[in-house]
């Protein structure tokens, strides 16, 4: 049927001023032409290159899985709620190993299929344009403790002393069990509902609401994200800011309550050293896993049997140092680990110990050691990233803080989570702040201690009162 316009119907369909008496209406200006191609199978990251995807900046997961201790076997129903950084044909998700039965993209059914090793490409029923933000609902399941992993700190799906589960790994976990932007460049919130048979008790991430349910609304990088399904006790508590506390120990471990009851002390001192809590909740969830590794899980970190204080200390220091403040690259992991393992010190320091004493008899053990300074802090190249940030990094730290005095390295120490909470930083962020602090050329030194592979010069290794 064609209509006749009135006069009327004419004038407000159109903006000629003039024509219509009155004043002139600027129409918004046609969007540009879409110009739809896939979205990179890789974040960027030159160590781990088909780690996470390109082309959105995923904002928030709500993973809900149903998992049954007996068998095994893990449904999941996952929607990631992401924002499209370019007119995206087709995107891809990580997720290792289990079978995906189904993909929904805003409602509609999506094409999807899998390409090397843990790329889930979906390619949505209609282009997605930049600037979008569009849900992608995935649904899956299988047996997770059956999907490879490399080992070492990558741990995989693991079935636990008492018949549950728990997933910690690094820098791969997420995939694991959910479908994600695994990359440490893309943080997001995190919900979690987790339906378990009576009797069992599950652990995750930021603060606990009904039964099985968590949400972390601080971003969180992915591989800080948990699930620990057990036969827990568990405590709850609140810091003296009103921030809850929640710590679960499994049967077997119950004498590790003399560790965990430390943590309200523990983050008031790291708190005097590094500035405000940055995070939502805190806890922990105490393992009866002989797991190599303890790891900074964000807010409630989890640790194997043997965890003690200072690994108490170690993983709390990372709330700010790696969790608030996230690498970019995988190179940089020093900014994580070599800061959390010299909390320790401080702590040890807080404790009455001379750090200068500690520091000298650690060079002269180390001094005719090529293989412990050949290790480097960062740029050490992929596999070898958690080689000397645990022990060369400590030298380097307490050498940083000889080097520029005691009043800028605690300046140092507040104002990089301040100014990096909650986002991404890089190794040359770091060195740019601490040579502003310290106020002189720090590139030689820098260079020396962490990109150097032997042992310093007289004047690197022993500043300012370690000269004494």
């Amino acid at each position: 049927m064609r209509r006749r316009l009135t006069a009327l119907a004419v004038c407000a369909a159109v903006v000629l001023a003039a024509a219509c008496g009155g004043d002139a209406v600027a129409l918004p200006p046609p969007p540009p032409p879409m110009h739809p191609v896939p979205g990179a199978a890789g974040a960027g990251d030159p160590y781990y290159p088909d780690d996470g995807n390109g082309g959105y900046d995923a904002l928030g997961y709500q993973v809900d899985v149903k998992y049954d201790p007996p068998s095994g076997h893990l449904d999941g129903d996952t929607t990631v709620t992401a924002k499209a950084t370019q007119d995206l044909s087709r995107f891809d998700l990580d997720l290792r190993g289990l079978d995906v039965h189904s993909v929904e993209v805003d409602g509609k059914p999506a094409k999807f299929s899998r390409e090397k090793a843990f790329e889930l490409v979906v390619t949505p029923p209609s282009p997605i344009r930049a600037g979008t933000t569009f849900r992608t609902r995935v649904r899956y399941g299988g047996d997770p403790a059956k999907t490879p992993h490399d080992g070492g700190s990558e741990n995989g799906w693991k079935h636990s002393a008492d018949g549950g589960a728990y997933m910690v790994g690094e820098p791969h976990s997420a995939a694991f069990w959910y479908p994600a932007n695994e990359t440490p460049r893309n943080k997001a919130t995190f919900t979690l509902t987790a339906h378990v048979p009576a009797g069992w008790t599950v652990l995750s991430n930021g603060r606990e609401g009904p039964p099985g349910t968590w949400t972390e609304v601080t971003p969180v990088a992915s591989y800080l994200t948990t699930i620990a399904i057990g036969k827990f006790e568990v405590d709850r508590s609140t810091l003296p800011d009103g921030t809850p506390v929640v710590s679960a120990y499994a049967p077997g471990v119950e004498a590790r309550r003399a560790v965990g009851d430390r943590l309200p002390e523990v983050l008031g001192f790291l708190t005097g050293q590094f500035g405000p809590y940055p995070q939502s909740a805190a806890g922990g969830i105490f393992l009866n896993e002989d797991v190599p590794f303890s790891l900074e899980t964000q807010t409630r970190p989890t640790y194997a049997k043997w965890a003690d204080l200072p690994t108490l200390v170690h993983e709390n220091a990372h709330q700010w140092f790696g969790d608030s403040v996230s690498v970019r690259n995988w190179s940089d992991v020093c900014l994580n680990e070599c800061f959390a393992s010299y909390s320790q010190w401080l702590w040890a320091e807080r404790e009455g110990q001379n750090l200068d004493d500690r520091y000298r008899a650690a060079i002269e053990i180390t001094r005719g050691s090529t293989d412990f300074w050949a290790q480097k802090l960062v740029e050490m190249g992929q596999g070898h990233e958690f080689e000397g940030v645990y022990n060369k990094g400590i030298l380097a730290l307490h050498a940083l803080r000889r080097e520029i005095g005691d009043p800028a390295f605690a300046k140092l120490l507040h104002e990089w989570p301040a100014r990096y909470r909650h986002g991404n930083a890089t190794w040359s962020d770091f060195e740019a702040m601490a040579t502003r602090i310290g106020g002189k050329n720090l590139r030689p030194f820098f260079d020396t201690w962490f990109r150097g592979t032997k042992l310093p010069a007289d004047a690197d290794l022993f500043p300012g009162s370690l000269r004494s």
